[in-house]
This record gives structure tokens, sequence and C-alpha cells, in this order.
């Protein structure tokens, strides 16, 4: 097989460890991580990476608060787990860099995801969003029946990788509840990074290329 697809989860130590392992099983010539060049250099440097004022306004309001939330919760089911998140992909670069591996960033950069999300995000959407976490919080057991999902511990368990069923699910129920969210962030960028692949592919054609992506 020349293309390897790993689906991961950013904290899961499962991700870390069959990256590591199909480095070692595949020996591939490229390893195509779902990063962009300012998310890889975040990961690898030990600078913060600072926001200004002009960032704010080139990605939009709701895009930078929106990706504050989502970092704030990915460090705290980090810390429950013990994993720094984006771990996995910051062990594909260091594994690549180790073995003297190419590496290829496929993923849409990210300023134009969150400019897009800025731009599409409706009030409908908005307002869905905050009473789907007013339900997760005080109805939680009628959140999940709404969600689809019958049992909890199939969705809570952090240290490993969701299965496909439950990815889909979720995916599904994002795609009917938030199709502008679905869009701009799922939909948008899954066409960019099969564009990126296929280029990658085609400049490469005897090369074996293993592909580290979030499952969603």
């Amino acid at each position: 097989m020349l293309i390897n697809i790993i689906g991961t989860s950013h904290i899961s130590q499962q991700s870390i460890d069959e990256i590591k392992a199909a480095v070692e099983l595949d020996k591939p010539d490229i390893i195509a991580v779902e990063l962009d060049i300012r998310r890889a250099i975040a990961l690898t440097s030990k600078q913060k990476n600072k926001v200004s004022f002009r960032d704010i306004r080139a990605i939009g309001a709701k895009g930078f608060i929106f990706a504050k939330i989502g970092q704030i919760v990915q460090q705290k089911l980090g810390k429950m787990v013990g994993v720094e998140p984006g771990s996995e992909m910051k062990s594909a670069l260091l594994l690549a860099k180790k073995e003297k591996i190419k590496v290829a960033l496929i993923d849409q950069p990210i300023e134009i995801t969150l400019r897009k999300f800025s731009q599409k995000l409706s009030w409908k959407e908005k307002f869905r969003f905050v009473g789907d976490i007013f339900r997760a919080i005080f109805f939680r057991k009628k959140q999940m029946e709404l969600l689809g999902i019958e049992d909890e511990k199939e969705i809570f368990n952090l240290a490993k990788v969701p299965d496909s069923k439950l990815i889909e699910k979720l995916i599904g129920q994002l795609k009917v509840r938030y199709p502008n969210v679905y869009q701009v962030l799922v939909d948008d960028r899954n066409k960019f990074m099969v564009r990126s692949l296929l280029n990658i592919q085609k400049k490469n054609p005897e090369s074996k290329i293993l592909v580290v992506v979030g499952a969603g």
C-alpha cells in the first residue's frame, strides 16, 4: 500500500504509539500531517505563539474566540489523560526528522479556516451552540440521546481514539445541526487535504506515504 492513513486523537497516547509503529513497520518515504506551516512551527517551537490585534482582525472575532475555546478545552482534556494536545502530530514531525523522512504539510492555512468560520457562522448556529452547551451541563442524558449516543462510556474514554461508528455519528450530527461549521471545519479542509495528497502522489508516484490526520 503506497498510502497509509492513520486517524488520530490529539490527546491520545494510542495515536502516538500507532504512528511510531507505522513508521517502524512501513518505513514511509513521506509523512503527511494535518498541519499548516504556522501550526507546525508552533508545535515544535518552545516559544509561545503570540496573537496580535492584527491577527484577530484578519481571522475575525468569531474565529478567534472559537480557536481560543478549542485550545482551552483541549488543554484541560489533555491534562486529564497526561498528553499534551497535538502530541501525535509533534511525534510524527520529530520521527520524520530523526529518520530523515520527508514531511508534507497538507492542511489548509489556519488563518483561512478561521476567517471562513467567522464569515459563515450563522446566528442560528450560535444560538444552537449555546443551547447545546446548556443541555450538556444540565440535561446530559437528553443531550446524549439527541446525539444518538446510548452509552456515555463510548465517548468519554479520552485515552483512546473513538471508534469509526461513533465518529460518523457525531460528524453526521455536526453536519445537520451546524452545516456552516461542518463545511468550514470538515468538508473544505478535507477537500484541501485530498488535493494536497493527490499532488504529492503525482510528484512521488513510487513513494510510500504515511498520512497522519485527525480521526474526525
